[in-house]
């Protein structure tokens, strides 16, 4: 973000933000700075993620919201707002959420002392690197009524089903997952917050490839997976409670309006450079700049919305309904902006050039020009990849149908 844009800083936060200017400016390195500002979707390049990773774990700013004893710091909302803004200006890649930002949480609430002793310096490290195993064939956004099952034999569970939607699944080396334990007449009870080792005998990933072409989604099979129960994370047929607390963290854990700021910007930029319909510059129709600045003016209401509800969570709050709010807003907005990239790159946008671009996963069944020519400028090529990519945004995390419903429920009283 421009300095203009974080208004009011005192002479401890400017302090701070020139600290982080400082360390990004020594660490990033150019090819994790392309890494960054060529990703397609909300996952990074996997490698660069993670050398990035140990960069800030070495700092101690992987993960900076984790309570202090965790390994997290004690920063005022202010500054991870700061930190977020600053990261995102630099170019630095994202690191994947479903280990730092989402399981971790849970096994802060309610994992045993020898989880938490294993896992959260292990998630820090990279050493552990989860995926997510809720949705199934059958049960997405009706997440409770999933059907794989876990059957108790002594002091494990057996694990017979399947996930889909796997982000991550080929690189990961532990998922979380919930499944059936007991059958009652309301689907959300009987069901187990379990923590699964991927290298199990029985456990089998087969790529799903999305329609940019990249494998970032997989399906997870299990077939009679010995579990331990020690790996159960809180009670046995009490997951849905662990599962809830977590999708507050999944759905409103983090910043997003500065990466759209700083998309927006950007898009501005180049839209002065790009021919428009009356064969001046594009960023001279009124038609597009209205668009754009419609698209602004939603990211400044997101990001007032993100300020509270990081001094909520700071504070020990739950976020409740902001959660749900976060993620329709940020999730719409990324897709309106890649819409709007998309007119604005042109022709050479709806060339499919993935090999200009450093994706979140292996591009399937395409084999680069031998001499890697690319039509137009690279970001031309990410706003066509991107596109595609954000299509899912209104479904994942929860569909933004079923985020309306929540907020219906426990903000308005609908029933």
């Amino acid at each position: 973000m421009a300095e203009q844009d974080i208004v009011g800083l005192t002479s401890s936060e400017a302090a701070f933000r020139e600290e982080v200017r400082d360390f990004l400016e020594q660490n990033l390195t150019e090819e994790l700075r392309r890494a960054g500002k060529l990703t397609t979707s909300v996952y990074p390049d996997h490698e660069a993620s993670m050398q990035w990773q140990e960069i800030l774990r070495q700092k101690g700013w992987a993960a900076p919201a984790w309570p202090v004893e965790f390994g997290g710091c004690d920063w005022t909302p202010r500054q991870h707002y700061i930190f977020s803004s600053e990261c995102t200006r630099a170019g630095a890649p994202g690191l994947s959420p479903m280990g730092i930002r989402m399981v971790a949480w849970a096994i802060m609430r309610y994992g045993s002392q020898q989880q938490q002793d294993y896992f959260l310096p292990r998630i820090l490290t990279g050493e552990v690197f989860f995926c997510q195993g809720y949705s199934e064939p059958g049960s997405g956004s009706d997440l409770a009524s999933l059907a794989m099952r876990a059957e108790d034999d002594g002091d494990d569970l057996i694990c017979t089903g399947s996930k889909i939607w796997t982000t991550h699944a080929n690189e990961a080396n532990w998922i979380f997952c919930l499944v059936r334990t007991t059958r009652t007449d309301v689907k959300q009870r009987g069901i187990t917050f379990l923590l699964i080792d991927m290298r199990t005998p029985g456990v089998q990933v087969r790529p799903l490839v999305m329609s940019s072409g990249e494998r970032v989604q997989n399906e997870v099979f299990f077939d009679n997976v010995r579990v331990p129960k020690a790996n159960v994370l809180g009670e046995i047929d009490d997951g849905w409670s662990v599962a809830k607390y977590l999708l507050l963290f999944e759905r409103g854990g983090s910043a997003a309006s500065p990466g759209l700021k700083v998309r927006a910007e950007a898009l501005a930029a180049e839209a002065a450079q790009q021919s428009g319909p009356d064969g001046g510059p594009l960023s001279e129709d009124p038609a597009f700049m209205r668009r754009l600045a419609e698209l602004e003016i939603r990211i400044d209401v997101l990001d007032v919305l993100e300020q509270r509800t990081l001094s909520a969570v700071s504070s020990g709050k739950d976020p409740g309904t902001a959660s749900s709010m976060q993620k329709i807003l940020s999730s719409e907005l990324s897709q309106d902006l890649t819409h709007l990239a998309l007119q604005a790159a042109g022709p050479y946008g709806r060339a499919y050039q993935p090999h200009a671009t450093m994706p979140g996963g292996q591009v399937m069944n395409f084999v680069p020009p031998s001499d890697g020519y690319v039509g137009g400028e690279p970001w031309q090529a990410v706003a066509s990849s991107r596109y595609l990519n954000d299509r899912a945004g209104s479904i994942y995390a929860g569909s933004n149908e079923i985020q309306r419903n929540i907020i219906a429920k426990a903000r308005l009283g609908l029933s």
